[in-house]
């Protein structure tokens, strides 16, 4: 490294160099639609967007734009290329991004992907960041793999004069959580999970989707010594480490990361393009946790109402079986009255 972390994030400032947060925000008035852009935010991500500027900390790379920015297939293929081979544990040679959002036959939208890529083989790999773990359900996943398969079948059919299932290439889906959920935690020594189908007799039969989970959160708790090294530890290092001291250690471990880490100190110089990209992960965070909480709702209500449901037919069938009680009680007392009445009248 031919300077320290610290010295990079210093060299790179903006025309004047702010040295604190009060300095920074001065700058920032000077601009009144910069300064805008900076109240909108909430208190904590003022701070972190002021942290950042002042040098004391990285970007929060698992948000949706500044992933996108540093894993641009379009300028940066060669790195989106060593990351995903990384976590798939063969080579993977990225062409080009797709249109992440997909259409039905009806034309209505179907289903909206973080990064969806295709290889030189022709194979479709879709890329998810997930903050929540439960935002991202196994039904969710399926779905995703199933929708990379219909791409697949959709394009060949559509070009080839005489059309084959072999000519379908692989799918893959590989979603990074930032939290997970407990079922990864069941596993504390395994942060990468990779999977496909298979059957139980052993019969060996080669199925297109294949699937590739992290937990980022279990990376996190993982001690590493020096001599583990791997690409692949060194990508998910540097979408986890946020403060300059871990990222400097990451440098010396893995010298290639100061190039990426000097692209996220350049962006010091345009701080309008920052909090750009700022506003719209904080737009997708807000639209994805509404859409999640309506999902959340409505399954509450499908409990509530199921649970409703069943508790009015309890109680039904406990009045039915009350009502009948008392019917076969009063039958009985009438029958008892019927029969007294009739011995009175044989007396007479």
């Amino acid at each position: 490294m031919t300077q320290g972390l610290h010295g990079l994030w210093q060299a790179v400032t903006w025309d004047t160099a702010p040295q604190t947060k009060e300095e920074t925000l001065e700058l920032l008035k000077k601009s009144p639609a910069l300064h805008r852009s900076y109240q909108s935010l909430s208190y904590n991500w003022k701070e972190r967007f002021l942290d950042f500027c002042i040098g004391k900390k990285s970007l929060p790379l698992t948000y949706d734009p500044f992933f996108k920015y540093l894993f641009d297939p379009e300028i940066h293929g060669d790195r989106l290329s060593r990351f995903v081979s990384s976590l798939l544990g063969f080579e993977v040679k990225i062409l080009r991004v797709l249109p992440g959002e997909d259409r039905m036959i009806d034309g209505e939208s179907c289903l909206i992907m973080d990064l969806l890529a295709e290889t030189a083989d022709g194979a479709l790999c879709n890329v998810e960041i997930q903050k929540q773990g439960y935002a991202f359900p196994a039904e969710r996943i399926s779905c995703y793999s199933a929708d990379l398969v219909m791409r697949q079948y959709m394009r060949v059919r559509g070009q080839a004069e005489t059309f084959s299932y072999r000519d379908i290439k692989k799918v893959y889906v590989i979603v990074l959580f930032e939290k997970s959920t407990a079922v990864f935690h069941r596993h504390p020594a395994s942060y990468l999970h990779y999977g496909k189908t298979c059957f139980d007799t052993g019969l060996e039969m080669e199925l297109l989707q294949e699937f590739c989970l992290i937990a980022l959160d279990v990376f996190r708790e993982i001690p590493y010594s020096e001599d583990e090294k791997s690409e692949q530890k060194a990508w998910l290092s540097l979408l986890t480490t946020e403060n300059l001291k871990d990222a400097e250690r990451q440098i010396q471990n893995y010298p290639w990361l100061e190039e990426i880490y000097r692209e996220i100190a350049m962006l010091r110089q345009r701080p309008e393009e920052v909090l750009g990209m700022w506003s719209e992960a904080l737009r997708i965070l807000d639209e994805n946790t509404l859409k999640y909480y309506v999902e959340e709702l409505e399954e509450k209500l499908r409990k509530v109402t199921e649970e409703k449901d069943a508790e009015l037919q309890k109680v039904a069938k406990e009045k039915d079986t009350e009502l009948q009680k008392i019917t076969e009680e009063k039958d009985a007392e009438i029958a008892e009255l019927k029969k007294l009445l009739k011995e009175q009248a044989e007396r007479n």
